[in-house]
């Protein structure tokens, strides 16, 4: 059976800081992130997915459900940090949304941990592409 890939775009914001860093990233920050999800498999042979390896749309929500919605406009922070921390505990208290990860927040882990979530959820993924600014990136392929 022929095997194809497939994949769909995302965009999304995100604040985060890298402590410890030697740079400027250190300090609090953001990033319009962008998304690439790949996915491969073998076209379905019949019904109504016939001729596609997954519907768009099915790949849509998945993706929305389990990573685009925790992490759009949030402040993405390590736990194993006590400085971000802190950050963190002080945005909960007044009401802003935050989501913990238990790794520093670079893109190659971020990258990552999107790969390692989307494979939970039975996601055939192949291949995870995150721009950082608009000429960064880090790909991740398990």
């Amino acid at each position: 059976s022929t095997m194809l890939k497939i994949a769909k775009e995302f965009s999304f914001d995100i604040a985060h800081m890298l402590d410890g860093h030697d740079g400027k990233c250190r300090n609090l920050h953001g990033h319009t992130y962008r998304l690439q999800v790949e996915v491969g498999g073998p076209l379905h042979a019949s019904g109504p997915k016939a001729g596609m390896v997954m519907d768009y749309a099915d790949l849509k929500d998945i993706v929305k459900r389990h990573v685009v919605d925790p992490m759009d406009h949030a402040f993405l922070y390590d736990t194993g940090s006590p400085r971000e921390c802190r950050v963190a505990t002080l945005l909960q208290e007044l009401d802003s949304k935050v989501h913990g990860l238990p790794m520093r927040t670079t893109a190659e882990n971020i990258s990552a941990h999107i790969f390692h979530v989307l494979q939970a959820q039975g996601l055939p993924v192949s291949l995870i592409r995150l721009w950082e600014t608009p000429t960064s990136y880090c790909e991740y392929s398990g």
